[in-house]
Parts: structure tokens; sequence; C-alpha cells
């Protein structure tokens, strides 16, 4: 008989998967979060916490009862997974009923779904807590310690896809930013030129007009250039060569 646990093949396929598949993020999350319900941890649904603008979402999830529970804490404004996403620790529930009084809202949906227990393990990207991978099983104490090493594994996996993406819009915010600055330069070259050819002034004397004129009418400069190139003048004839 083989010792290798049920799913584990699978598994691994998956998380080579989620290192060569060119999808968005939040199919990334989605298929950790599918993945770790087929391990050995035991979670019979899992969701992703993340930070949005308008405050914690869960993007991905698997399980409709996993959004469903998540949603009870964002509406509390508590629960297990805000409680590891905003301390960086792991919170592991074997019995939720008796958390009642802590997080009634939270334990009254779980019960309404018959969900007895749940893990929440924070996501870390360079130092810092981005949210949270929260699992829930319908049978009580359903965590154990060997299930959390697995669970930590898979909460490294979607805090992998997250940096990731944290590079990826760093980079593509900087390209564009460079890409505007090329085209920019570019713009008032060319209106440099058009300046030098009709006042017979310098590179530099050309450049000074269109930053004066810039200053004087509290225009940007790439839209004076804009102007020159589309006209051959000045947005304001008044102001002086």
């Amino acid at each position: 008989m083989s010792s290798v646990p049920d799913g584990f093949a699978e598994t691994l396929l998956g998380f080579t998967q989620l290192m060569v598949d060119e999808e968005s993020l939040e199919d990334t999350l989605g298929r950790v979060a599918y993945l770790a319900c087929r391990s050995t941890i035991g979670a019979d649904a899992a969701g992703v916490t993340l930070q949005r603008e308008l405050g914690p979402a869960t993007p991905a999830f698997h399980g409709d009862v996993a959004r469903l529970l998540d949603n009870a804490q964002y509406g509390a404004g508590d629960g297990p997974c805000l409680t590891a996403y905003r301390t960086g620790e792991t919170v592991r529930l074997d019995d939720i009923e008796k958390e009642s009084p802590r997080w009634p809202g939270f334990a009254a949906q779980a019960a309404a779904v018959a969900i007895q227990s749940s893990l929440s393990i924070p996501l870390t990207v360079r130092d810092r807590t981005v949210g949270a991978l929260n699992l829930y099983s319908s049978n009580l104490a359903a965590f154990s310690d060997d299930g959390i090493d697995v669970a930590i594994t898979f909460a490294q996996q979607a805090a992998v896809a997250l940096a990731n993406a944290e590079v990826y819009w760093r980079t593509y915010a900087l390209t564009q930013n460079l890409e505007a600055a090329l085209e920019n330069r570019d713009r008032i070259g060319q209106a440099k030129g058009i300046l030098i050819a009709m006042h017979k002034v310098t590179g530099d004397e050309a450049f000074d007009l269109l930053r004066r004129t810039s200053q004087n009418l509290n225009i940007k400069l790439r839209d004076v250039a804009d102007q020159v190139v589309r006209t051959g003048e000045l947005p304001d004839r008044a102001t002086p060569l």
C-alpha cells in the first residue's frame, strides 16, 4: 500500500503549475484555496482574506461557506481571520461554538452552515502581514499540528503569488512612468526644434522659452510643447522671446 497521502500528487502538480502558469492573482489564490481543501489539512472550504480599498475582502475561495463565514467576520469587524491578519499569528478554533461570547456573529453563521472548526493562517509578504488563508471544517478539532504545518505551506504559496503580483504592478507603474517621461522628452525636443527654426534661438533659449511659458501660464510643460508642435505657436504670444 502506498504511503503517499491522498491528493498529494495532485497538490504537488498544482504547486508546480502555480509557479509557471500565467493567470490572474484571483485565479492563483483560488487554486491555492482549492488545493488546500484537497490536501491532508482537513478543510472542507477555504478563503483568502486581503485588504482592499473599502476594507478586507475575499477575492478567492473554494466552497461558498468560506465566503459566507469570511463576510460574517467583515460585517462584525472581528473574527479569527481578521485576528490572524491583524496580529500575524495563526488562529485555530477546535470548537467554534465555544467562541460565541467573543465572536457571536461568526459563531452563528458557522452554526448555520454546519461548520465546527476553523484555522486562519496569516499571509506575510516581506515581513508585512497582508491577509490570511482561512480554512473551515464541518468536524470538531479538524486541524492537527501536522495539518497546520501543511496549511502554512499553502499560505506561503499564496504569499508568493501576492509578492509576485506586487512586484509586477510596481514594475508596470515604473515602465509606464518611464514611457511617459520618454514621450514627454521627445515632444519637448520637437517643440524646441520648431522654436529654434522659427525664432533663430539656441536650444537652451528655446527650452527656457517653453519653461517660462509653462510657469507664466501655469500650464504643464508637456502641454506647452504639444501646442507648439500642433500650431507652431506658443500658448500665449505675449510671452517674451
